[in-house]
């Protein structure tokens, strides 16, 4: 297992869950929601920086076959952005079916309700992204999911 801070995102339209892990790569935990929009690319940077991450792994909604639609495809200019802006921190893509879904149904089972919920909903997501991505290299000795190649954002 790498030694160093991950970051997991979890990106949505209106918001990106942030979830960091421990610097043995073991544990995932929550670390905040970043409104999606201008200075998003800013904030996470400045995250990155914070927690002196090695690497950032984002979750790439993909349907239950494994095909990628369009959500899919923001993701992926996303993480380009993100890359080409953190460089030389590595950014992967990890499979992230299913972990909203997963992410409401636990955070639901603890009483969380309704504006409670959606509050951290994102957060927990990143953080089963993150998790699965720990366990993964843990299991295989591989980094997980794919490599982004950066691309330049201009953005401020």
């Amino acid at each position: 297992m790498r030694h160093g801070v991950r970051l997991g995102l979890d990106p949505g339209d209106a918001r990106i869950g942030v979830a960091r892990s421990d610097p043995t790569g073991f544990l995932a935990t929550p670390l905040e929601t970043v409104r999606r929009g201008r200075g998003d690319l800013a904030r996470i940077a400045r995250l990155v920086r914070e927690a002196e991450a090695v690497e950032v792994v984002v979750g790439l909604p993909r349907s239950l076959s494994g095909g990628e639609g369009p959500a899919a495809v923001k993701t992926r200019e996303f993480a380009a952005r993100l890359a080409g802006r953190i460089a030389p921190v590595a950014v992967r893509l990890q499979d992230e079916r299913l972990t909203t879904v997963s992410a409401e149904a636990m955070l639901r089972d603890r009483g969380k309700k309704g504006a409670e919920r959606r509050a951290v909903v994102d957060q927990a997501a990143a953080v089963l992204i993150l998790q699965h991505a720990l366990d993964t290299e843990r299991a295989t000795g591989r980094p997980p999911g794919e490599m982004v190649r950066g691309e330049s954002s201009g953005e401020a």
